[in-house]
């Protein structure tokens, strides 16, 4: 299993100590593969682009129309956290509907 996140996102925090075997990425330092990133757009869309987030609201308007997988590449602290990985399946977020899914109390 994999997280993708940051390491001073606290919800992906969380989720790590829930998940203590899976392996992390801090998508700041490491960065996301394409081929993750194209996935997880595929299954969640819009919704992977965290629009509340500050480095949302530091881009200007022509940058914020480029395309999402562009701007995730560009920007990975864009993405809505965490991703997790668990073979082919992607949950994104630490709700309680993905720790369910997960086995996690």
């Amino acid at each position: 299993m994999k997280l993708y996140g940051l390491k001073t996102c606290d919800t992906c925090r969380k989720a790590l100590k829930s998940l203590p075997d899976a392996e992390f990425i801090d998508v700041r330092e490491s960065g996301i593969s394409e081929a993750v990133l194209a996935r997880a757009l595929a299954d969640f869309g819009a919704a992977l682009v965290n629009t509340r987030s500050t480095t949302w609201r530091q881009l200007d308007a022509a940058e914020r129309e480029k395309p999402q997988l562009h701007l995730l590449q560009t920007y990975p602290t864009l993405m809505k956290r965490p991703l997790i990985a668990r073979g082919d399946e992607l949950f994104l977020g630490w709700s309680a509907e993905t720790r369910a899914a997960l086995g996690v109390a």
